[in-house]
């Protein structure tokens, strides 16, 4: 049966850390279908989720062992291509009320041409987390993880999280998070799905500008949502290996120094800033 909207999130041993997310996912008057995709060693969230197992909107599905971020929610998105109108990729530590999903959808059908949408995001102390980025060169990565502190790293970061932009306005952005990634189906199937070989980082800001190069990937400030977003890179050594690999890989992909579709997608956002 086509529905109007999928959703996946994937699963890490912590059960109760995605209960609100299922929660805020199924409360919604849309047709829709979740898949819970477990990377844990062991089949227990099963158990632990038995209750939302049941509903007949949720398919879980074990992997039995850790395959990475975007292989596990490719494993969805090759079901639900032909399936629903928009899939939803979403972190397990996400939560948000009841009328986003309509909110967004609604907004969804009077826009063609947008491929990709991100809602306004903010931590559980009611700060706005600030999402919307430029489409990244090596050193602003390496800046910002290794010399924060530092001033010349600090300008270079806020060129890259686009200062000044007040996220009162849509705006057509190439590098959006990857917590909520609301997508058109009919782009999927042109740009691909995730690229597998990203075990876990960067995989969503290379299918974010995938997207961008083919439609609009808009931020929407007129719904909002509540990500916890930990940076857990920054307080596990292995997570931190995790990202540098990512990290390498996008780049030699899309170019180091030079990348000039990157600097063409940026030089348009920058543009629009300023109008």
């Amino acid at each position: 049966m086509r529905v109007n909207i999928t959703a996946s999130i994937v699963l890490y041993k912590d059960g109760d850390l995605v209960k609100q997310a299922i929660e805020s996912f199924l409360k919604t008057t849309l047709t829709a279908k979740l898949y819970l995709i477990d990377n844990s060693p062991m089949p227990e969230l099963k158990t632990q989720l038995a209750d939302y197992i049941k509903d007949e909107r949720v398919e879980y599905i074990f992997n039995n062992k850790n395959i990475g971020f975007g292989k596990a929610h490719n494993i969805a998105l090759k079901r639900v291509i032909s399936e629903s109108k928009y899939h939803l990729v979403l972190n397990p530590d996400i939560e948000f009320e009841y009328g986003v999903l309509e909110n967004i959808f609604q907004f969804m059908e009077a826009n063609n041409d947008i491929g990709q949408l991100m809602p306004k995001v903010f931590y559980r102390n009611g700060d706005l987390q600030k999402l919307c980025n430029l489409l990244p060169k090596p050193i602003d990565l390496i800046s910002r993880r290794f010399f924060i502190n530092s001033k010349w790293a600090q300008k270079l970061n806020n060129a890259y999280e686009l200062e000044g932009f007040e996220y009162n306005r849509c705006m057509n952005i190439p590098n959006l998070s990857g917590c909520f990634m609301f997508l058109r189906n009919t782009i999927l199937q042109q740009t691909g799905f995730f690229d597998e070989r990203y075990f876990m980082y960067m995989e969503d800001v290379d299918l974010c500008r995938r997207v961008h190069a083919l439609s609009k990937t808009v931020f929407y400030p007129y719904a909002s949502i509540i990500h916890g977003f930990e940076k857990e890179s920054y307080h596990s050594l292995e997570l931190l290996k995790h990202h540098i690999a990512s990290a390498i890989k996008y780049f030699n992909k899309w170019g180091w120094a030079l990348d000039p579709q990157r600097d063409g997608f940026n030089a348009q956002v920058l543009k629009l800033l300023n109008h």
